[in-house]
C-alpha cells in the first residue's frame, strides 16, 4: 500500500476503475495522493504488479461487511432431539409432536428417539410404528433423512425441514 510497493513500474487502475496503463511507482503514488486516496497493490504476482487507486479504509470496511453477510446467510441448523417411549399416551404424543413441528418450523433437524426399557426391547415393532407415525404427521414440514434404526436401547430416525 502507498510507499510500501517495491516494484519500479506498475499497471495502474484509477479511482473510476479504468486502466491508466503502465506507469512508474512515483507517478502512481502522486496520482493517488492528488486524489486524496491510497495506492493499493491488488495483484502483486502479475508482471508488472497491478495497483489500484482507492480509499483503503472504505475497501476494508466493505470486505468486512461482505464477510459478515456471508456468515448471516450460513443459517446455523441444529439437531434437536425428542425422546418417546413405546407405550406413550395420546396426549403426551400430541404434546411432543407439537414440539417436533416447532423445531422443524425453526429450520432445525430433529432426531426422534424411542427409548426401550427392560423387556420392551423385545417389541421393536411398536417403536418402529411410533416413528412411522411421527414421520407421517410431519410429512408436510419434513423429510426423513435417516430411516429408523436401532442404536443400543434406542431406535432413532432423523427428520430434516423441507
Amino acid at each position: 500500500m502507498n510507499n510500501m510497493i517495491k516494484s519500479p513500474m506498475v499497471r495502474l487502475i484509477n479511482a473510476e476503475g479504468e486502466q491508466a496503463g503502465i506507469v512508474s511507482i512515483e507517478d502512481a503514488n502522486r496520482l493517488a495522493h492528488d486524489a486524496g486516496l491510497d495506492l493499493v497493490e491488488v495483484a502483486p504476482n502479475a508482471d508488472p504488479p497491478v495497483c489500484r487507486v482507492m480509499d483503503y479504509g472504505k475497501y476494508k470496511y466493505q470486505q468486512a461487511k461482505k464477510a459478515q453477510e456471508g456468515k448471516k446467510k450460513q443459517a446455523q441448523t441444529q439437531v434437536k432431539e425428542m425422546k418417546f417411549r413405546p407405550k406413550i399416551a395420546d396426549h403426551d404424543f400430541n404434546f411432543k409432536m407439537r414440539k417436533v413441528l416447532t423445531f422443524l418450523e425453526e429450520h432445525n433437524r430433529v432426531k426422534v428417539s424411542v427409548q426401550f426399557r427392560g423387556r420392551e426391547i423385545a417389541y421393536k415393532d411398536s417403536g418402529r410404528q411410533l416413528l412411522e407415525r411421527v414421520a407421517q404427521e410431519a410429512e408436510d414440514l419434513a423429510v426423513v433423512v435417516a430411516m429408523p434404526k436401532m442404536e443400543g436401547r434406542f431406535m432413532t430416525m432423523v427428520l430434516a425441514p423441507r
